[in-house]
């Protein structure tokens, strides 16, 4: 050593410290890069992405040629100091202390800290192009690295762990979520809704989507023939329930077109009409959407009656009506409904009390609660604790809602003011 030149053990010293850091970086980048972003790499067909991807398959080498790099080439500059300083103030104890305060600092800054930064910052850049040295690299030195492992395996089996049985690096549903909420700017408002409501079909019941009994069109089979005509040619929907005398015993579903197209030369046959009638389909209340979502493709139905435990009518729920949960509505106005509500110059809008707290939190952008009652008229009830009457008002988590209208002992009107801030 005393015949080679300061200059170069300088210069050589620069070099094992840009290594180390090439080396810290790279353990940072290859641990922090996004693993699904690399797989889409890989499937492009970019070869960093490929060599990076197969060197996270094999984590205990990766990490062994890694760390078996760093430390060789840290404990060579810290001997190269130890060197320059003796040479510089000669070898005494102050030469040796200088040395080790120097050579820490110099790997702690230039190898260590900053290296790791710009790894954890940049790993989806890094770790692919970093991949085209460390793959080399671990073929080189395996033999070696399957020495360390030998004793490193041993010490994993006797604290009787099993890294092999740990989970992959999944995501569960939440996780999703959370990485749909992040996404920010890199998808579309609309699409992250969807993706969002999708998460949402398995918590959501058709309970809370259906359209209730009392806003059902049905046909009564012992009506007037010339009634069931009528209502069969003014009907804005494309299948109705046909029940007989009674709503809950429902008969059959009628096809409104099919039923019109019919040839009426000896006039309406109900036991032709009744033989045309399709079995209705029964959905238990309850059911999530997403478990009746998968019954409607496998019956290949598309409307079910709502029925509870014994068997008493609650309401009637579509394919549209599940579909517009994932994407919105289709249309602003659909036949039997009302047309969205249009808000007053105060801020406040008219609404009625059978409408459901989900389509107004929808539609308006409230904040009524959905784990209770699913209409306006039943929040209304669970907070007056009593029959409703015109001119009452409540707060309803900081919304002012007056009843305007009461029939038949529910509100059928009610006005919803601009929330208040609560002190």
């Amino acid at each position: 050593m005393d015949e080679i030149s300061l200059e170069i053990l300088l210069g050589a010293l620069v070099l094992m410290l840009l290594f180390s850091g090439f080396f810290s970086a790279a353990e940072t980048s290859m641990m922090a890069v996004n693993r699904y972003r690399l797989k889409t790499l890989s499937r492009a067909g970019h070869r960093g992405a490929k060599l990076a991807e197969w060197l996270l398959g094999q984590t205990d080498k990766l990490l062994g040629v890694v760390l078996l790099g760093n430390n060789l080439i840290n404990a060579a500059s810290a001997s190269l100091v130890t060197i320059i300083a003796f040479r510089l103030f000669g070898q005494n104890e102050f030469a040796l202390t200088l040395s080790t305060l120097v050579v820490t600092f110099l790997i702690l800054v230039f190898s260590e800290v900053t290296p790791k930064v710009l790894g954890a910052s940049y790993p989806d850049r890094i770790a692919p192009a970093a991949s085209f040295v460390l793959a080399p690299l671990l073929k080189l030195f395996s033999p070696a690295i399957w020495f360390v492992n030998l004793f490193v395996q041993g010490l994993l089996r006797l604290m009787r762990l099993q890294p092999g049985a740990v989970a992959q690096n999944s995501m569960g549903v939440e996780e999703l979520r959370t990485l749909l909420a992040e996404s920010g700017t890199f998808l579309p408002a609309q699409h992250r809704g969807i993706l969002m409501n999708l998460f949402d079909l398995e918590q959501v019941t058709v309970d809370d989507v259906m359209r209730p009994r009392g806003q059902i069109e049905a046909i009564d089979l012992a009506t007037e023939p010339e009634e069931i005509l009528h209502q069969l040619a003014t009907s804005h929907h494309g299948r109705l329930p046909v029940y007989e005398d009674d709503p809950n015993n429902v008969i059959g579903i009628v096809h409104v077109r099919r039923a019109l197209a019919r040839p009426r030369d000896d006039g309406f046959d109900p036991i032709e009409f009744r033989e045309s009638l399709r079995e209705p389909y029964f959905i238990p209340s309850g059911a999530s959407l997403y478990t009746q979502l998968t019954q409607f493709q496998s019956t290949r139905q598309a409307l079910g009656l709502v029925v509870d435990e014994y068997g008493e009518l609650l309401g009637l729920v579509t394919m549209e009506d599940i579909l517009e949960e994932i994407v919105g509505e289709f249309s602003a106005f659909r036949p039997g409904e009302q047309s969205r509500p249009e808000r007053a110059e105060d801020g406040s809008v008219l609404v009625e009390g059978a409408a459901s707290l989900r389509e107004l939190n929808r539609k308006l952008g409230l904040a009524f609660p959905v784990d209770g009652p699913r209409t306006l008229n039943g929040l209304l009830l669970e907070q007056l604790e009593s029959m409703p009457e015109p001119g009452i008002s409540v707060m309803v988590n900081g919304y002012p809602v007056e009843i305007i209208q009461v029939q038949d002992r529910m509100v059928k009107t009610a006005r919803i003011g601009p929330k208040r801030e609560t002190a």
